[in-house]
């Protein structure tokens, strides 16, 4: 099982409001446990061979569990802000070609509809444009890096 297939399940799974699943195969033995809200959602993979350490996610969010326990500040701070999410699963691009200028850097103003990022999947290249105006705060995710759905990729100050 490879992990797109992987993400799809915990996709399905989450939409479905099952509250637990077990999915066992010949080499691995997948959990996914869900609770009223997605940030209490994990997904523990064990391979059965022993050597392999598990595997802890939150659905729709690429950032560790650990990272919970940050401090409180900086997220006050944030909610000022507008989030831009992920509408899609796949491989973040900051610019649309190699030899091309970044769709947009932090400290740019964008308006309503200006391209901020392309979004690869399954060789499809999607361009992700603004719902809002504002000037970009900070950027979320480097590029080409892989993004998961509803994964926070862009900080905006609508001000």
């Amino acid at each position: 099982m490879d992990i797109k297939e992987i993400q799809n399940l915990i996709k399905f799974v989450a939409k479905s409001g099952a509250s637990e699943v077990k999915l066992e195969m010949d080499d691995i033995k997948i959990t996914i446990k869900t609770g009223s809200d997605p940030e209490t959602t994990a997904v523990h993979y064990a391979p059965m061979a022993p050597q392999m350490p598990q595997m802890h996610a939150p659905v729709g969010e690429a950032q560790p569990v650990a990272s919970a326990a940050a401090p409180a500040a900086p997220a006050e701070e944030d909610s000022k802000f507008i989030t831009i999410k992920s509408p899609i699963i796949g491989t973040f691009y900051r610019k649309p070609s190699p030899d091309k200028p970044l769709f947009v850097e932090v400290g740019q103003t964008i308006a309503e509809g200006d391209v901020l990022c392309i979004i690869e999947a399954m060789k499809l290249f999607n361009e992700i444009e603004s719902e809002v105006s504002g000037k970009v705060v900070k950027i979320l995710v480097d590029d080409s890096s892989p993004v998961e759905f509803d994964q926070p990729l862009f900080l905006v100050d609508p001000s």
